[in-house]
């Protein structure tokens, strides 16, 4: 079974900087398409950030934009996001996922991404 397989995550004080990087285990559809999501303890799984190379398009949650940066290296299939200024806000589970399967206006939607990774644990402490 393919999975995608998230590493980086750990445990920083507020105002410090992690990279998550993402790559697939085997074959997958296409990396185009990309993205980050997050679930803390007792909510529900949110968008953090997104990027549709051939598509020119990215996006980042509220919360995140001017802290986040999300990237790819195509000859690696590798998915990152540079996290900066972390607040204790920014604890959760962080998911890697891939394969946009349509565009439109809500191309980011966690319904919208055909292959997950297991997670990556990111705790910030004040």
């Amino acid at each position: 079974q393919v999975q995608l397989v998230e590493s980086g995550g750990g445990s920083v004080q507020a105002g410090g900087s992690l990279k998550l990087s993402c790559v697939p285990s085997g074959y997958i559809i296409s990396t185009r398409c990309m993205g980050w999501f997050r679930q803390a303890p007792g909510k529900e799984r949110e968008g953090v950030a997104a990027i549709w190379t051939s598509a020119g398009k990215t996006y980042y949650a509220d919360s995140v934009k001017g802290r986040f940066t999300i990237s790819q290296d195509n000859a690696k299939n590798a998915l990152y996001v540079q996290m900066n200024d972390l607040e204790p806000g920014d604890t959760a589970m962080y998911y890697c996922a891939a394969h946009c399967l349509r565009d439109g206006d809500t191309w980011f939607a966690e319904s919208n991404f055909y292959y997950w990774g297991q997670g990556t644990q990111v705790t910030v402490s004040s």
